[in-house]
């Protein structure tokens, strides 16, 4: 019976009574839960990490200020690169469009359709508001959709960088 007992973890082999620690193990498991569960909560703590993404092509106002209509398929492929769409039921409709979603926060699209005549030649073209700058940063980003010329907010004099280079808007 003896045997039975220290099989059993009831009683150590020199006869002493041990006590299970269940109520110990149970608590451990409780807080290691407990931990692993906060890290996946959202919030501003950054748990989960959401990595940003960003597809498409990064098109500028200056790129697309070199456009011109009659402009063969060659020279708007130098001027803004190859485009993201091009549709097999429209191969005179061209598309680049741009989606940046960024972990935290709003997404930012936009879209720079160019169509071709019969010829291959450019003949109109149509975008969202565009950056004026390649991007850096999501805050660059966010900034260069809300302050376009074409906001009634845009402010020319801001205009001026840091190191106090000062841009100048492109004639049209």
């Amino acid at each position: 019976m003896l045997m039975n007992q220290v099989a059993n973890n009831k009683v150590s082999p020199s006869g002493v009574a041990i006590k299970s620690g269940s109520a110990g193990i149970a608590k451990l498991i409780a807080v290691a839960a407990l931990v692993t569960l906060v890290g996946c909560s959202s919030g501003k703590w950054g748990f989960p990490y959401r990595a940003p993404t960003q597809q498409g092509n990064w098109v500028t106002a200056e790129q697309v200020s070199y456009l011109r209509q009659g402009f063969t398929k060659d020279q708007v492929l130098y001027a803004l690169g190859t485009p993201t769409l091009v549709d097999i039921f429209h191969p005179n409709r061209w598309d680049y469009p741009y989606h940046y979603k960024p972990g935290y926060g709003k997404p930012v699209h936009r879209n720079l359709s160019l169509w071709f005549d019969e010829n291959d030649l450019l003949e109109r073209w149509a975008h969202d508001p565009l950056p004026e700058g390649q991007p850096a940063d999501f805050e660059t980003q966010r900034s260069s959709i809300s302050a376009t010329p074409e906001n009634p907010e845009f402010d020319a004099s801001a205009a001026a960088t840091e190191d106090g280079f000062q841009t100048t808007p492109l004639a049209e």
